[in-house]
């Protein structure tokens, strides 16, 4: 039986209210700005720290910084004290909490390598959206970026992105194997969202277990 839903993403291919759509169709958690929320409170840290690091590397200087500080004994006492989130405590917390979300279910996961950390679990359906290039810097318009600013943003995120997913789980990002289905947020954002829901249920009718889909 399916019952959790992970988006892996472009960035600017809309991704993120395809998956809004997806949820309040199936009924769902919407585990998107929320899953930073939670890795926050858990990790009592700023979300703005978080939602910098999430899906980054941490840059050299601050790995250096980091094994300095729990290299020397003030710093090893310290250190929780001073409340350092880096992107590896940061990855380790989300696929803490990413595992949970799977196994309560009924969730739609966007981002966060949550496809990869469920890729073995027989009731996950993994769903990749993206959009040419000139798609994606006319969506970033849209929200108020420059065109210039809109070019380096989709280099950029995406390029961190598939940094993240080499060093973590040593695949080169997407991975299509990864994925049950690809599709363009071109067809748009209603229609994406209702070819995916499509989707699951014929997947899900091919099963012997059933769930009704909307």
């Amino acid at each position: 039986m399916t019952k959790v839903l992970t988006i892996e993403r472009e960035y600017g291919s809309g991704a993120a209210a395809i998956a809004k759509i997806l949820a309040k169709k199936l009924g769902w958690k919407l585990w998107d700005q929320r899953l930073t929320d939670e890795i926050c409170r858990r990790m009592q840290c700023d979300r703005q720290h978080v939602e910098q690091q999430e899906e980054r590397r941490d840059p050299i200087h601050y790995r250096f910084f980091k094994a300095f500080l729990r290299g020397s004994f003030e710093g090893s006492l310290n250190t929780p004290k001073m409340g350092i989130a880096d992107a590896e405590g940061i990855r380790k917390m989300t696929e803490q909490v990413v595992r949970e979300i799977a196994v309560e279910g009924d969730a739609v996961i966007v981002g966060r390598g949550s496809a990869y950390y469920l890729h073995d679990r027989p009731d996950a359906f993994h769903v990749f959206i993206y959009a040419p290039f000139e798609e994606k810097v006319r969506r970033l318009q849209l929200d108020g970026k420059t065109q210039d600013e809109a070019i380096q943003l989709v280099e950029s995120v995406d390029r961190d992105r598939a940094a993240f997913i080499k060093e973590h789980f040593e695949v080169v990002w997407p991975s299509r194997h990864f994925f049950d289905l690809m599709i363009n947020s071109t067809l748009g954002e209603e229609t994406a969202a209702q070819v995916i829901v499509d989707s699951l249920r014929v997947v899900q009718d091919s099963n012997t277990d059933h769930l009704t889909l909307p």
